[in-house]
């Protein structure tokens, strides 16, 4: 630790600190451009400069400056810093003097207006004037693809996009190029950018330069309602801001949390606002003279009753999809049980995944923040980088410190670091198990090393052998010790942990998804898209759901529901973290919220559910699960059950793995309805073809 005094106010720093930092820590406002706590040291636009007592007698630029390079007096005085002298004002003041000699006056235009970095600075440690009477220099708008629009007048240098793109989305897309005035940020050959995360270079510009292309000239920020939500897009549960005006999403944003997401979002979690209002369901639906026609509730209802009177409950099953909240699963579980089965599922990919062997068989043990703490890093059957954007930037954060070697069991892709490719399919999984292989011994070595396994490893036929394998070799290779559980189950659906936390899967006597659709009298599908349509033989087919997409086109009847964005709900995440969303907005038309349509088809079925409000729902799920209630918590896994799971039988066949995710931009039906999804999806597509050939 370090101590110094800042504005005359004695602090305690960790001796790493930067000056700025510490003016931060010691409550004093430091105006900066450049710097930025999560990206290298760039020292480039000068605004946060201070006064070093003792230091040299000019300004100082504070993020270019450490607490342990400055010196306090000779007879042991701390070290001082000053940020408010008439020096330090003199010198911002001539800074943003510069800074705005070729910014162009946008600002009524402008899309960053009110929100601009640029505008709150200039107003509180700028001037009202300017010497500077020559023409401004004008630089030509950049193509960088469909997400972010850009206006490189208004550009200061700041290299944030820059250094963003190259330490955290890992691909070297934007840089400077020119010098002095012909200086520009640029794609160089200008095609579109091709990082999943590329959205928040947005967030990160302090100007207009970088805006959003979507959200352009559609809404100011001071008109819009923000409401803090969760991200359903992928199984990490990021933290997002939904601001809204009326009814209609406008834009997401992220929010910081440390522990999932720090401060970025994955463009699909984004962008994906376009899709909340396209192919919606927005009334019932029942299919007669094989057409859907529109219907009222209540004919939905009696077809519904009049198919479950006609059939026993061993005949009736229920499919969870994967966006689901807790509490819609939790009603539709109930409602199917009291029917007299058994046959309820949330796996609709057929992972090999089961409660019954324990949770810490089933989530993401270390934690997303964990993997910051872990020396070595097995990947099985995965591809993180499209399944999980944002922890695939947080294994690139571990990588860039060093000492963190990779392997990959599955297919080979780029991954945005480098890493050993050891094989592609259970063979090697076998190998390094029984420790044949030379990784084996990289994950032995070290003190925490950690088994990444995917869906694509878990989904197969032999999805369990797989499981068991893999448990195996978290045993053989010290995965899983005291103070440390390196076993990892990467999720891709954002319901399937509270799914499998609520046991919503097969009973005794149940079948699995896949034969449902051909075994069942009546299916229940709860926004479940993901199926195999084909094999469906279902006499009446229910789909309870939000958007028009395989699911509703093979429905009987159609029951329109909320999506994410309109329903008050609790999704666990890959690691196991209770999170609840917010409603941002209401459904359009006739659509309500899922449990609310199951506690009225309850009723209509004299099955009649104990809950008439979402509370009181909650207050039963809590009584019966009471770890949900503890939000934003993990609850406590048993280590142990991950060497039970490894004495278990299990057979692997010969094929290789692959990552369930073959396009990132198109996952689940809101993507799937969102124009700006598929043109990403159409340009991801030509760049793998350009690049393969």
């Amino acid at each position: 630790m370090a101590k110094l005094k800042i504005d005359g106010n004695e602090i305690e720093v960790p001796d790493h600190y930067t000056l700025i930092q510490a003016c931060e820590e010691a409550g004093a406002e430091v105006p900066r451009f450049c710097f930025h706590e999560r990206l290298s040291v760039a020292g480039n636009c000068r605004m946060c400069l201070v006064e070093v007592k003792g230091g040299p007698p000019k300004p100082q630029a504070s993020c270019a400056m450490g607490v342990r390079d400055i010196r306090g007096g000779p007879n042991g005085e701390l070290p001082e810093v000053f940020t408010n002298t008439p020096m330090v004002k003199k010198a911002r003041e001539g800074v943003m003097e510069f800074l705005l000699i070729n910014h162009p006056l946008d600002c009524p235009i402008c899309d960053q207006g009110g929100e601009c970095d640029l505008q709150d600075q200039a107003m509180a440690f700028g001037i009202d004037s300017s010497r500077y009477q020559e023409d401004k220099r004008a630089v030509e708008d950049k193509y960088i693809g469909p997400l972010v629009k850009t206006v490189m007048n208004r550009c200061i240098h700041c290299t944030r996009c820059v250094r963003f793109t190259t330490e955290v989305a890992g691909i070297s897309e934007l840089g400077l190029i020119g010098r002095g005035e012909d200086a520009e940020i640029t794609t160089y050959l200008e095609q579109a950018m091709t990082s999943e995360l590329q959205g928040n270079v947005v967030d990160l510009c302090p100007v207009g330069a970088l805006t959003s292309k979507p959200f352009a000239f559609t809404a100011r920020p001071w008109e819009l309602n923000k409401t803090e939500s969760i991200d359903v897009m992928d199984a990490l549960g990021s933290a997002i801001r939904v601001d809204t005006r009326g009814r209609e999403v406008m834009r997401v944003l992220p929010r910081v949390n440390d522990q999932i997401n720090e401060e970025w979002i994955s463009d699909k979690s984004r962008y994906i606002w376009d899709g909340l209002k396209t192919q919606r369901i927005d009334r019932p639906y029942v299919r007669k003279d094989g057409r859907l026609q529109p219907a009222t509730w209540g004919e939905a209802f009696g077809a519904i009753k009049a198919a479950v009177a006609a059939t026993s409950g061993e005949k009736i099953g229920a499919i969870a999809g994967d966006l689901a909240s807790v509490e819609e699963m939790y009603a539709l579980s109930e409602l199917v049980k009291s029917l007299g089965s058994e046959n309820l599922d949330c796996r609709q990919d057929g992972t090999a995944l089961d409660p019954s062997l324990g949770r810490a068989s089933y989530i993401f043990n270390p934690t997303i923040e964990g993997i910051e703490q872990a020396d070595a890093l097995l990947i099985i059957g995965a591809n993180p980088r499209f399944e999980a954007a944002v922890l695939n930037a947080r294994i690139r954060k571990r990588w860039r410190r060093g000492n963190f070697p990779i392997g990959v069991i599955g297919e080979a892709g780029e991954l945005r670091y480098d890493y050993e490719y050891l094989g592609a399919g259970p063979d090697t999984l076998k190998d390094l198990a029984d420790g044949n292989h030379a990784f084996a011994k990289v994950l032995t070595d070290a003190k925490k090393p950690m088994i990444l396994i995917g869906q694509g490893a878990l989904s197969r036929t032999d999805g369990a052998g797989v499981l068991v394998t893999a448990a195996k070799l978290a045993g053989t290779v010290g995965a899983v010790v005291e103070g440390w559980n390196g076993f990892a189950v990467l999720h891709t659906a954002a319901s399937r942990v509270g799914g499998l936390d609520l046991g919503f899967v097969p009973g005794a006597k149940g079948v699995k998804a896949a034969e449902m659709l051909s075994s069942m009298d009546v299916l229940f599908l709860l926004g479940a898209d993901e199926l195999d349509f084909t094999a469906k033989k279902a006499k009446l087919t229910v789909y309870i759901g939000s958007h028009g997409d395989n699911g509703a086109h093979n429905a009987d009847v159609i029951l329109p529901a909320a999506a994410y964005t309109e329903k008050s709900g609790t999704w666990v995440n890959t690691e196991g973290r209770v999170q609840m969303g917010n409603r941002a907005g209401f459904a359009p038309g006739d659509a309500r919220e899922d449990w609310a349509i199951l506690r009225a088809l309850s009723d209509v079925l004299g099955k009649k559910l104990p809950f008439d409000s979402l509370s009181e729902l909650r207050a039963r799920l809590y009584a019966a699960f009471p770890h949900f209630a503890a939000l934003d918590e993990i609850a406590e896994s048993d280590s142990a059950k991950i060497a039970a799971v490894a004495k278990k039988a299990g057979k692997m066949n010969k094929s290789g793995f692959a990552s369930p995710v073959k396009d990132f931009y198109l996952t689940n039906p809101i993507a799937r309805a969102s124009a700006v999804m598929a043109e990403c999806s159409a340009l991801a597509r030509n760049n793998f073809k350009v690049a393969a050939e």
